[in-house]
Order: C-alpha cells, then structure tokens, then sequence
C-alpha cells in the first residue's frame, strides 16, 4: 500500500493561490481510492503518474470546494469515458443528496456511471470488494461547518488508516482513530491560530497522545501554518506526542514501510 498526496493545502487563499495543491490524496492498494479530489486533483494525478483510470473508489467527506471540485471528472475516468458502469462513490449525505438548499456535488449522470453509491453515516462500517480486492471503512463523526461532514478508517491490505477530514475538537473525536497504523490529520492552523471547525497543532497533540499510530501525517494546512514552518510544527507536535509526525508535500509518496518517495 502506498499514500500519495495530490495536495497538501488547505483553506481558500491557498485554494486560490495554489501555494499547496489542493487535489486530496490517494490511498493504493489491492484497491485504489482518491480521497477528496478538490481543485487540481485530475491533474496533479496526471502530472506525478496516478492514473484515474484505475480508480476503484472515489471518496468526498464533505461539500467544500477544496474538497470536492474534481469528483465528477474523477467519474469519468473511473468509469472509463463514462463508458463503463464501475467504481464506488462514497460521500457525505449532502454531497449525494443534496443539502436543504438542493446543493450538491455529484449530478445524477455521474451516479448512474458508478456502480455502488454509499452516503456515509456516522458510526457505520462498510466493506466493499470488487475483483482487484477489499476494503472496510468506518465513518467517523466530525464537528465542522457542513453538518454531514466524515472522516473515517479504512482497512486495506493488512493496514489500518485514519483520516481526520475537517472538524473542530469536540468530546469523543480522538477516541473514534485507536487502531490506526496511519493517521492523516487535517491540521489547518498552528496553536496561536483557533479557527472554528478545524484543528490546530495542539489538538493535534491531543488527539496522538490518545490515539498512538505508528505515523501521523499533517496536511490540509492554512497559510499561517505554512508561514509557522511546517516542518517546525510537525517536529513540535512529534516531540510533545511522543509520535513520530511527518507534514505531507505535494507530490509525496509514502509506503508502509514508511520510506519517502518524490
């Protein structure tokens, strides 16, 4: 299993300025899964040799730009021109059906190219297989501006990996990633920065001391995060923790073996 990371940015004057790209990431595996394909995510896979085609399994944890842009795109590589029905759409339940205003992300002819649609809730685990291999995910509960909003862990290959997508602290939130080999955490601000539905490196802390992976990797950082020095700030949380942290780049691969690669 790999991790590679199409973007590393988050908020939206990195969104517009692309200072990090803003594509998601893929987990690769017996199964290949694109998680939160915002601006650029086509590209960046074309770019750095991920190719969409082989998708299995497209993943949107809630209905932001920044994390959503490019999924219908994504479909349409998934399901090969739309010529094959194929592939898995898991998303936050506004992002498939729609919020009370009738926003969504996914349009009913990109639905019909899938084979298997899951709106997420809280709570549930889901296993899912196709011919190449399988995976079990387990949606986790999260605190942030679009109420459906999800993270999850999803186990693959002998691995297990947690991702924090977008929320505030809020009672029970660390306890939802034990287990985790892996642990992805949206981190958008550094400590002196609270910004409402989202983490700071504090938190970040927190939640390992808990949690305890063998890695925890920061992405979807602001642009005062990456004024602060990312690096910097990983380093502080790893010594604070005890758990080694890592800040993901664009582009960056990392095998279970926890070799970098770029």
């Amino acid at each position: 299993m790999e991790l590679v990371f199409l973007g590393t940015g988050g908020g939206r004057i990195n969104l517009l300025q692309q200072n990090r790209w803003t594509g998601g990431f893929r987990i690769n595996g017996s199964m290949n899964i694109h998680v939160d394909p915002g601006p650029g995510a086509l590209i960046r896979s074309l770019q750095i040799g991920q190719k969409p085609m082989n998708l299995d399994a497209i993943i949107v944890t809630h209905m932001h730009l920044d994390h959503c842009s490019d999924a219908n795109v994504l479909i349409e590589a998934m399901s090969h021109y739309t010529l094959k029905k194929r592939g898995i759409i898991i998303g936050s339940k506004n992002s498939i059906q729609g919020d009370s205003e009738g926003n969504k992300v996914f349009t009913s002819f990109h639905l019909s190219k899938v084979q298997d649609i899951y709106s997420a809730n809280w709570g549930e685990k889901k296993h899912f297989s196709n011919e190449k291999g399988e995976f079990e995910i387990e949606i986790t509960k999260c605190k942030h501006e679009e109420e459906t909003c999800f993270g999850f862990k999803l186990k693959m290959d002998n691995q297990t990996i947690g991702y924090t997508s977008d929320t505030e602290s809020f009672p029970g939130l660390y306890e939802q990633y034990l287990g985790c080999e892996y642990l992805i955490i949206n981190t958008m601000k550094p400590n002196k920065d609270k910004y409402v539905g989202h983490l700071t490196s504090n938190e970040a802390v927190d939640l390992l001391k808990i949690t305890k992976p063998k890695m925890a990797i920061l992405t979807h950082m602001g642009m005062k995060m990456l004024r602060e020095g990312p690096e910097k700030e990983a380093a502080k949380i790893e010594k604070q923790s005890g758990i080694r942290t890592i800040p993901a780049k664009d582009g960056m691969v990392l095998k279970p073996d926890l070799e970098e690669q770029f």
